[in-house]
């Protein structure tokens, strides 16, 4: 018994070629609409950079597992921080701004401070995070 096979129709003769463009329309309609996120953009000191920030130059922030930010054992509003950072700047222009991070602390918050550096154009800002066992201690 012979099989009759089928000649299989080019791409551009099956409906699918049409389905196909119709959902990459539709897809770029979609992704047009979307911002774009540009990340953390902040100006980096040069390679050559020698510059040294001296120790009463230095804000040490603190964000514990909830969110909260401490400064000098005090739990601030990121509205208080704000303050305190702005008038410690006007004194202070070469000020620096140092974040140790509970390792369980909600991102959203550590991205909020980190906004809140630039948005103050805070030159010098550093952060680290605290693994498990440092907090123990």
């Amino acid at each position: 018994m012979k099989i009759k096979l089928r000649k299989k129709g080019r791409f551009r003769e099956t409906a699918a070629s049409s389905d196909l463009a119709f959902i990459l329309i539709i897809y770029f309609l979609v992704i047009a609409g979307f911002n774009v996120n540009l990340g953390f953009l902040m100006n980096l000191p040069e390679r050559a950079s020698t510059r040294i920030v001296q120790r009463d130059e230095l804000m040490r922030f603190e964000l514990d597992h909830r969110g909260a930010i401490f400064y000098q054992g005090m739990e601030l509003s990121i509205d208080e921080a704000e303050r305190r950072i702005s008038s410690s700047l006007a004194e202070r222009p070469n000020l620096a701004l140092v974040l140790s991070i509970d390792g369980d602390a909600p991102w959203q918050e550590v991205v909020s401070f980190v906004e809140l550096a630039q948005k103050l154009q805070v030159e010098s800002f550093s952060f680290n995070i605290r693994r498990e066992h440092e907090n123990q201690s």
